[in-house]
C-alpha cells in the first residue's frame, strides 16, 4: 500500500491537527495530503489515520502472535503470526514443520507499521486460511531512513530468520514460533512498497550468497515507477482513491535517495542501466497480484513480461474491479470477494 483513501470509513475521518506548537517546526517543504508533513527543520509529522493494535488481539481465533526486535540498534521489529492446532492447548501446537511467509507492509516507504490493524487482520487471517507461519517486519521509514534502509532492514529479517531457525539460538519470545519453521519454505512478500521492499531482498539474497534460498516471492501490487508515464498512471483517479499519481511521485521523491530521478533502479527496474540485469540474478519462482484498477497496473504487468522474457518463472494473478490495496483497506463486497480469492490463491501458492 502506497497511500491511504481517507476517505474509507475504516480509517480515522480526522485531517491531521494543526497544534499551536507546529509553528516552531518551520515551513511545511513536502506534505502527502492527510497523511505526513515535511517541515524545513526536518521534523516529521505522520497523521495516525489507522489504529495500531498490540499482538495479543486476536481476530482469528486460531492464530497467536508475538512481537520480537530483530535490531536493537535500528530499532526494527517483527510480528510473529502461527496458527494453533484444531486441539488448541497453546502457542503453536498444530503439528509438522510449516512453510515460512516474511512479510513486508507497504506504505510508501514512509508511513504505516506492522501494527496497523488492516494489516493484523490480513495477515492473522492469512496465517489461519494458508496454515503458515508470517513475519511481519517493522522496517525503518523515509524520509528519515532514505533507500536503502528498507531494504537493509528486509535482509536483516532474513538473517535473522536464518540465525534463530536453524541454530537453536532463540530468542526467549519467538522459540514457539522458530521452531515451527520449515526453512526449506521460506518466501518473501509484500504489498506495494512492502513488495518492492520483497523484491529487492530476493535480489541481495541471491547476489550476496545469503544461505537461505527463498522458494518463492510474493509481489501484490508492487511499487514501481518511472519518469516516462504508462498508460494507467495517465488515467485519473476516483475522489478517495487509495493511490494517485501525485502521492506516487511523493512517496518517490521522499524515500529515494537525495537528487535521485524515478529512473533510480531501485524505482524503476527496468530503467536502462540496470545492474544486475534481469538475466543475471537467480530469482525463484515469483507470484505477482495487480489489481485491475490500479494506476501501477501497466508498470506491474510490464516487470512480469520482462521477468518472463529473462527466463524466470513468474505467475501473475489480476484482480478485477479493484484498486491498490484493496485486501487491506477496501470495504466493498467486490473487494472483500476479492481479497478471498487472493488468499485462496496465496495459500496453493505458499504450500505448492
Amino acid at each position: 500500500m502506497a497511500a491511504i483513501s481517507l476517505g474509507d470509513p475504516r480509517l480515522n475521518r480526522v485531517k491531521a491537527p494543526r497544534s499551536p506548537h507546529q509553528h516552531h517546526h518551520g515551513v511545511v517543504l513536502d506534505e502527502i495530503e492527510g497523511l505526513l508533513r515535511v517541515y524545513k527543520d526536518g521534523h516529521v509529522e505522520r497523521v495516525p489515520v489507522v489504529p495500531e493494535v498490540p499482538c495479543t488481539w486476536s481476530p482469528e481465533p486460531d492464530v497467536v502472535s508475538r512481537d520480537v526486535a530483530l535490531d536493537l540498534s535500528t530499532r526494527i521489529w517483527a510480528r510473529l503470526y502461527s496458527p494453533v492446532g484444531s486441539g488448541g492447548g497453546g502457542l503453536g501446537r498444530q503439528s509438522g514443520r510449516l512453510p515460512v511467509l516474511v512479510y513486508f507492509h507497504g506504505g510508501g516507504f514512509c508511513v504505516a507499521s506492522a501494527a496497523w490493524t488492516c494489516y493484523h487482520e490480513f495477515l492473522a487471517r492469512l496465517a489461519s486460511r494458508a496454515g503458515c507461519l508470517v513475519m511481519s517486519v517493522n522496517y525503518r521509514l523515509a524520509p528519515e531512513h532514505r533507500l536503502p534502509a528498507a531494504f537493509e532492514d528486509g535482509l536483516t529479517a532474513v538473517k535473522w530468520l536464518r540465525q534463530q531457525a536453524s541454530h537453536g539460538h532463540h530468542d526467549e519470545a519467538a522459540h514457539w514460533w522458530c521452531g515451527r519453521c520449515d526453512l526449506s519454505r521460506v518466501f518473501l512478500g509484500g504489498d506495494s512498497a512492502g513488495a518492492t521492499i520483497a523484491h529487492h531482498v530476493a535480489i541481495q539474497v541471491s547476489s550476496q550468497g545469503i544461505p537461505v534460498s527463498p522458494r518463492g516471492v510474493i509481489l501484490i501490487q508492487p511499487f514501481f515507477g518511472g519518469e516516462a508515464r504508462t498508460a494507467s498512471e495517465n488515467i485519473p483517479q476516483p475522489p478517495g482513491s487509495v493511490l494517485s499519481l501525485v502521492a506516487s511521485d511523493a512517496y518517490w521523491r521522499l524515500s529515494l535517495p537525495a537528487g535521485a530521478s524515478r529512473d533510480h533502479p531501485w524505482c524503476n527496474p527496468l530503467a536502462a542501466g540496470g545492474v544486475p540485469s534481469l538475466e543475471e540474478l537467480s530469482l525463484p519462482a515469483y507470484f505477482v497480484c495487480i489489481s485491475e484498477m490500479d494506476i501501477l497496473k501497466d508498470r506491474d504487468m510490464e516487470l512480469c513480461r520482462a521477468m518472463r522474457r529473462a527466463g524466470k518463472s513468474v505467475e501473475v494473478a489480476v484482480h478485477a474491479g479493484v484498486g491498490h490495496a484493496f485486501q487491506v483497506l477496501g470495504t466493498s463486497r467486490t473487494s472483500q470477494s476479492r481479497a478471498q480469492e487472493m488468499i485462496a490463491q496465496l495459500k496453493c501458492f505458499l504450500n505448492r
